[in-house]
């Protein structure tokens, strides 16, 4: 054992120290421990909101939309057969998106329904896959009445369940002598999906794409492709290559694009909240500086001892050194302990729960990142070596005949 560790372990576990020096060494350790746990668990609930979002918007939206602003895309299966070989597309699945009025039991609401092919869509759109009640069957019934599916959320605030009749209203309108009349028709709710994500849950629902466009009033035509990609996140990329084979008039946008104000807020916030408890951390900083100071103070009469029997001023140096690290490193294997502990726990039993209204999702997501870990260790302990730098230079420069003189 090198011998400023065994002379710092030492006076640290001293019973002989004065109990103000315990105290606010056990201060040091906890300020040090409180900042990184609450830094692990401040970081875990940040990047838990940016993935779980993430998820769920890439389980139920396109990687990669493909449109033709003021237009529709006619001719989409050749089209789609094209642009599905390029590098990277996993499939291009044809869909028709339109705002409706849905009325049911004397209520209206506006949604969004969209129209897909449904062997192709449910291979590829999780919340086709998350079916909670009914199940999932677009053919006409013996009344000649088309199917729809609406979410879980929507479902539970109008108490509607399968087998019930909504009525669909599109504003695109039909021309009849008496003006122009909207598009009604009726449908049956044949199954009722969960997401996950409460927007889509409350205002989304599903129909076959021949439904769709007779209420449209539309003809075979669709006004978006949705592209899956092997790897979402060259979906920047891939876009540029879709709009480069697809030709003029046609504009392709990425679920990063569509989404890049969320994000970026969630980035800012990581950011923001790093800086603003890792104040905990610097404010524990001190408090070994504090802890050190006094401990020079209180044991100057053994430096000068250990000097005058042939001690360099290095090692005095690295004593204090080594009971700064000391103090950091206990402080940040508690932290990180108790940090990672409490948000792996969390983060499984769902224990905070959230209005989904509000934060999109009805539990906090903690998601621990070992990365997170690292940077937080490495910061904390670059604040308590920093703390120590003072004091153990004080320490190294003391004059033992000077303290001798007047013991």
């Amino acid at each position: 054992m090198r011998f400023e560790w065994f002379v710092a372990r030492r006076y640290l576990r001293s019973p002989y120290r004065p109990a103000v020096l315990r105290l606010v060494t056990a201060f040091s350790i906890l300020g040090v421990a409180a900042g990184v746990a609450t830094l692990v668990v401040a970081l875990s609930m940040n990047t838990g909101f940016r993935e779980t979002l993430q998820d769920r918007l890439l389980g139920v939206t396109a990687h990669v939309s493909l449109t033709r602003p003021g237009s529709v895309i006619r001719d989409y299966e050749a089209l789609a057969a094209k642009l599905a070989k390029i590098p990277g597309v996993r499939s291009v699945t044809p869909a028709t998106y339109q705002t409706v009025l849905l009325s049911f039991g004397g209520e209206a609401i506006g949604v969004v329904a969209k129209g897909v092919e449904p062997d192709r869509e449910q291979r590829e759109d999780e919340a086709l896959k998350r079916i909670v009640a009914g199940s999932l069957d677009f053919t006409t019934d013996a009344e000649g009445i088309d199917a729809l599916m609406v979410g879980k959320q929507l479902a539970e605030d109008w108490k509607m369940s399968p087998g019930d009749f909504v009525t669909l209203t599109s504003p695109q309108g039909r021309l009849t002598p008496f003006g122009l009349i909207p598009r009604t028709r009726r449908f049956r709710v044949a199954a009722i999906f969960d997401s996950g994500f409460y927007d889509y849950d409350k205002n989304w629902c599903f129909l076959n794409m021949r439904a769709a466009q007779s209420l449209g009033g539309s003809t075979d035509v669709v006004n978006v492709l949705e592209f899956r990609l092997d790897n979402p996140e060259r979906a920047t990329e891939i876009a540029r290559q879709v709009e480069k084979v697809a030709g003029e008039g046609f504009l392709a946008t990425t679920w990063i694009e569509q989404n890049f104000a969320l994000f970026r807020a969630l980035r800012l916030e990581k950011l923001v909240t790093a800086i603003f408890i890792g104040l905990i951390t610097f404010v524990a900083g001190l408090n070994i500086l504090v802890v050190l100071s006094m401990m020079v103070t209180d044991k100057a009469r053994d430096i000068a001892v250990l000097m005058s029997m042939g001690t360099r001023r290095e090692q005095i140096r690295k004593i204090f050194l080594w009971q700064g690290i000391a103090i950091g490193f206990t402080g940040t294997v508690a932290g990180l302990l108790v940090g990672y502990s409490f948000a792996l726990i969390a983060g499984t039993y769902h224990l905070i729960p959230l209005d989904p209204q509000i934060y999109a999702v009805s539990y906090v997501p903690f998601h621990p990142s070992v990365l997170d870990g690292v940077w937080i260790t490495l910061a904390a302990m670059t604040i308590s070596i920093g703390a120590t730098i003072l004091p153990a230079r004080a320490a190294a420069r003391l004059l033992p005949v000077e303290i001798l003189r007047y013991e």
